[in-house]
């Protein structure tokens, strides 16, 4: 069966892939809808509200997935490019800044982003992928120092050097994944490959969210998250492992190729999200849309925290191992 599923052209797979996901999501949606419902005690509100806001990720990744295949390469480019403005927007409006950082949070949204972007469309991935972390982490303390401020120097640079890193540099890998070629694969299937990493990261990260609340709470961290645990984080990363070994037949991968591949890619983006909570804690909110009257923030940095951190591991050791 898996062979004949493999043997699909790209549109028949394409095809395929949206009754499946989408029914599932929407049957998942009735059903929690339906749930709600019911008379529950109130600490099952918090709860059901968690895993309202894990389905709605899952929902955002599918309609990324289904954008960037009719968009096609550029206009997935460009659909990331906002995804990471407005990300970096929500991430900045709940970060420590002065005056004196205005000038380096211009070069972060008006210079950068679009410089980093431009590099993805153009597949220059060797520039692209030291373009920030090199050059941009030495240009924006140089920039910040010029402005005179020295109070809390480190800690508004680090807190724009970060943002950039994942709203930025974590983001633009994603769109990366299009543009790569496999020696025999057909061209263009590249979007297979953003699907992949978006449903293998939101896996993990559900799974590993309804894990830490079955298992018996053993927190690695616990002043910043009593649900994140090393069997819970296990879990999810076994289950987007799992999750990428069924969806094999839509990747240049083989069975176990995807197995590491997706292993390698829910692993990361639990870990990521782990690392966000600790972020949020620092800012004092439980979600980065928590301001919403007073930032603008909506929430969306939620969405794609998991994505963030996973896409440049994946990306990178996609690259790496088949040397493309």
């Amino acid at each position: 069966m898996l062979k004949a599923l493999r043997d699909l052209d790209s549109e028949q797979q394409v095809a395929l892939l949206f009754v499946l996901v989408f029914g599932v999501l929407l049957l998942v949606s009735v059903a929690a809808l339906l749930v709600s419902l019911r008379e529950h005690p109130p600490e099952w509100a918090a709860r059901h509200q968690r895993f309202i806001r894990d389905l709605r990720a899952v929902w955002v990744g599918a309609v990324v997935f289904w954008l960037a295949w009719v968009s096609g390469p550029l206009g997935a480019t460009l659909l990331f490019g906002a995804f990471s403005f407005f990300a970096l927007r929500e991430f900045i409006t709940l970060s420590p800044t002065r005056r004196a950082d205005h000038r380096g949070l211009i070069l972060a949204f008006f210079v950068v982003l679009p410089i980093q972007y431009l590099l993805v469309g153009n597949r220059n991935f060797d520039l692209f992928t030291v373009f920030v972390p090199v050059y941009v982490f030495f240009a924006i303390p140089v920039v910040s120092a010029l402005a005179g401020d020295p109070e809390r120097f480190l800690e508004r640079n680090a807190a724009i050097q970060w943002g950039i890193m994942v709203c930025v540099y974590g983001l633009s890998h994603a769109p990366a994944l299009l543009l790569l070629n496999f020696r025999g694969v057909e061209p263009g299937r590249g979007a297979f490959l953003v699907f992949f990493l978006v449903i293998v990261s939101a896996v993990a990260q559900i799974v590993q969210e309804a894990a830490s609340r079955w298992l018996r709470q053993r927190p690695l961290a616990r002043a910043i998250s009593r649900s994140f645990s090393a069997r819970a984080w296990a879990m999810g990363t076994l289950a987007g492992g799992v999750t990428g070994a069924l969806l094999f037949w839509i990747t240049p991968f083989k069975l176990a190729q995807a197995l590491a591949m997706a292993l390698i890619a829910g692993g990361a983006g639990t870990l990521g999200e782990f690392v966000m909570k600790a972020l949020k804690k620092d800012a004092g909110v439980a979600y980065w849309g928590n301001r919403a009257a007073v930032t603008g923030a909506v929430g969306l940095l939620d969405r794609v925290a998991p994505l963030a951190f996973a896409a440049p591991v994946f990306f990178h050791s996609v690259r790496w191992y088949f040397k493309l």
